[in-house]
């Protein structure tokens, strides 16, 4: 994956690309209802997207009212611990490897894709807040069951309890350890 991610931009050690978007839904109600509101004016949830060269989401937060900040978002998410953006880029280096717009177009193109296979979430969903969420989830699964056949998905349970104890333990610290290496390595 790494490779497919790499050829797109020369962006070294990319596994996934990351982006919010706008799922429009009636208004809640109640005394929460306008936090729902997002800065165009209308009700909808505010989803984070993370996506893999294939157009695959490989990650979904769908649980933020429509007014919260991508930026909220992103800092209050798991991904944030395991690749951060350089906070205040003081070498060119770290410049350009903040500056991975041709990249980060594969998430805008999932999106798309994904929004198109399912009007719902461009037209929006006149459901309770719960039952949206789990609209959004779920057919954010079937779209990668629409992209990939069932003779790949590789079994889930193939995540190592050592590196997730290494990650609870700092999860900034080895986000940015790679992090510089990328810069140091590819970018000066």
């Amino acid at each position: 994956m790494k490779t497919k991610l790499f050829n797109v931009a020369g962006f070294p050690s990319v596994i996934g690309c990351i982006d919010g978007t706008h799922i429009p839904i009636q208004s809640p109600g109640g005394d929460n209802a306008e936090l729902f509101r997002n800065r165009k004016g209308y009700f909808s949830i505010n989803v984070q997207v993370v996506c893999d060269a294939d157009l695959k989401i490989i990650d979904i937060v769908s649980r933020w009212p429509g007014s919260t900040h991508d930026s909220t978002i992103f800092n209050a998410s798991f991904i944030r611990s395991q690749m951060t953006p350089v906070a205040n880029p003081a070498t060119a280096a770290e410049h350009r490897y903040n500056s991975h717009i041709k990249t980060r177009n594969i998430v805008e193109r999932a999106i798309g894709v994904w929004k198109r296979r399912f009007p719902c979430l461009s037209l929006g969903l006149r459901t309770t807040i719960n039952t949206t969420v789990s609209v959004i989830v779920a057919t954010a699964i079937l779209n990668n069951l629409a992209i990939i056949p069932y003779e790949h998905i590789d079994n889930v349970d193939d995540f190592g309890e050592a590196e997730d104890q290494a990650i609870e333990e700092n999860p900034n610290a080895l986000g940015n350890a790679v992090r510089n290496t990328i810069i140091d390595t590819y970018f000066n």
